[in-house]
C-alpha cells in the first residue's frame, strides 16, 4: 500500500515535521506543498516577510527534490486539487471521527483558521503539532490543576516556565534550578554601555542569497507591479535563515559568539545597533527550521562547559522554553473569543503614518528609530516592540485588534499564534490582566535609562508639557488618567495613579495630548 502524501505548511519546514516517530507521517511519504497567492492578498504584509516565507518554502522544495509536489495556486483548495488530482471534499462526518480513509496527512497547523480549514476536509488526517516542547494536553492539565495555577488571574508565565524547566530538566541540578535561582531577570536589565554606539560583540550570522532568492524577488516585483498584491516595508538583502543548514549555522554562531553577552543587555537599546546580542532565531524557529529543544540544549551546554554565563543562558532559555511556549499554549487555551478582547475599550484607528511605517514623519527619536527598523528589516527586538511601538498604541488608545493585525503583518517572525497573545495580552492589556499583572507602558525616563535614544531627541524625557514635552511621558500620564479607576485598584499601578494628584500641569498635559490627536509625535 502506497504511503499517503503529507502536506507541509510554510511554517513546517524542518526535518522534525517529516519524522515518522511519535505519530508523524510515513517515513517515505510523498510531500505536498502549496504556495497560495491568496494568502498574500488577504493582508498587506511586509515585503521582507513575503520574501522570507516564499524563499524558505522554495528552498525546502528544492531539498526534497522528486519527493515533493510543489504547487503554485490561487488557494490551498486549488493547490490540493492539483496535487491530489481531484478537488478535496468537505467532511460528511464529525471532524474528530477516525481518518483511516484519509488520503493526506498534515501536522497540526499553527493558526485556528488553518486548523479549521484542514479539519473540514474529508481527505485530511491531522497529526500532532510539532515544533514545541509542551503538548497541548499536558498544558491543559497544568492549567487546570487544583493548585490554582490556571485559574483566572493566576495563569502566569513564571509558574509555567518553572514547570517546563522541571519537566524537561532544563538548567536543573537535581530538583533545584541551576545556580539556586529560577529567574535571573535582575541580572539581565543593564542599560547599554555609556558612550558606545554598538555592543562590542561579533555581528550576527549573515546568509548569502542565491538564485531562489532572486526568483522570489522577481516574482514579488512582478505581482506588485501588476497590482496583484501590495506590501509595506522594504525588501533589502535577506537577514534571516531560510534553510535547515542556514538555521543551524545561525544557532551555532549565536551560541559561540553572542550568547555570552546576551543576558546583561537583553533589555537595552542602541540606535545604531538594533540587533545588540539577540539571536535572530525567532524567524527560523517560527518557520519550523529549528526545534526549540535543540536551541535550549545547546545554550545549556554552553553554560555547562563554561562558554557562557548562567544569566545569559537562563535569559535565552526563558525566551524559548518559557515565553514562546507560553504564548503558543495561551493562543489555544484562551479560545477564539480572546481575539475580540478589549477591556480598556480602545477603539482609535491606527494612523496612516504608523500603517505605512513612515519613520521620517516622526520626531520622537525612539519611535522613529524603531519604526525605521521595522520598515527596513521587519524586525526589532522585544523591548522596542513592547515599550516603544506597543506603548505608543496603548497610550493613544488604538484598537487592539488593529494593533495585533499590524504586528502580524509587519514582523518577519509574526504569526497569528505569536501576535494574538503578545499584543492583546502583553502589549495592549486588552484582556484586562489574564496574561499580565499590569499594563506595560512607561514615560520617557525608562527609554532614557535603557537606551541612547533620548540624548539627541527634540523632546526631553523629563518634560510633561511645553515645546519639548516627551510624548511618552505625557502619554503615560494621560493613559493613567484615562483609566485611573481601574488602575487604582491594581496593586502594581496604584502608586503611579496616586501620583496624578501631584501633577499641577495635568490639565495642560491632557489638553496638549488631545490636541496632538493621531499626528506623528
Amino acid at each position: 500500500m502506497a504511503a499517503r502524501p503529507h502536506w507541509l505548511f510554510g511554517d513546517q519546514l524542518g526535518p522534525h515535521f517529516l519524522d515518522p516517530r511519535h505519530g508523524g507521517p510515513d517515513a517515505h511519504a510523498p510531500v505536498v506543498m502549496v504556495e497560495a497567492r491568496a494568502v498574500l492578498r488577504r493582508r498587506r504584509f511586509h515585503r521582507a516577510k513575503a520574501h522570507l516565507v516564499l524563499s524558505a518554502m522554495r528552498h525546502r522544495a528544492a531539498e526534497l527534490g522528486e519527493r515533493v509536489s510543489y504547487v503554485r495556486a490561487e488557494t490551498y483548495t486549488d493547490g490540493l486539487e492539483q496535487a491530489l488530482g481531484e478537488r478535496p471534499s468537505r467532511r460528511t462526518r464529525p471532524a474528530a471521527a477516525p481518518c483511516a480513509d484519509s488520503r493526506l496527512t498534515v501536522c497540526h497547523p499553527t493558526s485556528r483558521r488553518a486548523l479549521e480549514f484542514v479539519g473540514a476536509l474529508d481527505e485530511v488526517e491531522v497529526l500532532p503539532a510539532r515544533g514545541f516542547l509542551v503538548d497541548r494536553s499536558d498544558f491543559a492539565q497544568w492549567a487546570g490543576r487544583g493548585s490554582g495555577q490556571g485559574s483566572g488571574q493566576s495563569l502566569r508565565m513564571e509558574g509555567f516556565y518553572r514547570w517546563v524547566r522541571g519537566r524537561h530538566g532544563l538548567l536543573m541540578d537535581g530538583d533545584e534550578p541551576a545556580g539556586g535561582r529560577w529567574n535571573l531577570d535582575h541580572d539581565n536589565r543593564e542599560p547599554p554601555p555609556r558612550g558606545s554606539r554598538t555592543l562590542d560583540v561579533p555581528g550576527p550570522w549573515q546568509p548569502s542569497e542565491d538564485e531562489i532568492d532572486e526568483e522570489v524577488r522577481h516574482d514579488l516585483d512582478r505581482w506588485e507591479r501588476d497590482g496583484e498584491v501590495s506590501f509595506v516595508g522594504r525588501d533589502g538583502p535577506r537577514r534571516f535563515a531560510v534553510t535547515r543548514r542556514e538555521a543551524l549555522a545561525a544557532l551555532r554562531h549565536f551560541v559561540a559568539h553572542r550568547l555570552p553577552d546576551f543576558g546583561r543587555y537583553e533589555d537595552a537599546m542602541l540606535a545604531a545597533d538594533p540587533v545588540m546580542s539577540h539571536s535572530l532565531l525567532s524567524v527560523p524557529l517560527n518557520l519550523g527550521l529549528l526545534d526549540p529543544a535543540e536551541c535550549v540544549e545547546r545554550a545549556e551546554q554552553a553554560w555547562r562547559t563554561g562558554a557562557a554565563p548562567l544569566n545569559s543562558v537562563e535569559g535565552f532559555v526563558r525566551q524559548i522554553a518559557g515565553w514562546r511556549e507560553y504564548v503558543w499554549q495561551l493562543y489555544w487555551h484562551f479560545g477564539e473569543d480572546y481575539r475580540a478582547r478589549n477591556e480598556l475599550r480602545h477603539t482609535a484607528p491606527l494612523p496612516d503614518w504608523f500603517l505605512e511605517l513612515d519613520a521620517d514623519a516622526v520626531t520622537a527619536r525612539c519611535l522613529s528609530t524603531a519604526l525605521a527598523q521595522v520598515r527596513d528589516t521587519g524586525w526589532t527586538h522585544h523591548i522596542p516592540r513592547l515599550m516603544v511601538l506597543g506603548s505608543r498604541a496603548l497610550q493613544d488608545g488604538w484598537d487592539p485588534a488593529a494593533v495585533t493585525d499590524w504586528f502580524h503583518r509587519c514582523f518577519v517572525d509574526g504569526y497569528d499564534w505569536v501576535m494574538l497573545p503578545n499584543v492583546v495580552g502583553m502589549s495592549q492589556y486588552a484582556d484586562g490582566g489574564l496574561m499580565t499583572t499590569k499594563p506595560y507602558t512607561s514615560g520617557g525616563a525608562y527609554i532614557h535609562r535603557m537606551s541612547d535614544l533620548c540624548g539627541p531627541c527634540a523632546y526631553r524625557p523629563t518634560d510633561r508639557t511645553g515645546e519639548h514635552a516627551c510624548p511618552y511621558t505625557a502619554g503615560y500620564w494621560a493613559f493613567l488618567h484615562r483609566h485611573r479607576d481601574r488602575l487604582a485598584a491594581n496593586h502594581r499601578t496604584a502608586r503611579a495613579v496616586q501620583g496624578l494628584s501631584r501633577l499641577k500641569d495635568l490639565p495642560q498635559l491632557l489638553a496638549a495630548t488631545e490636541q496632538r490627536g493621531d499626528a506623528p509625535p
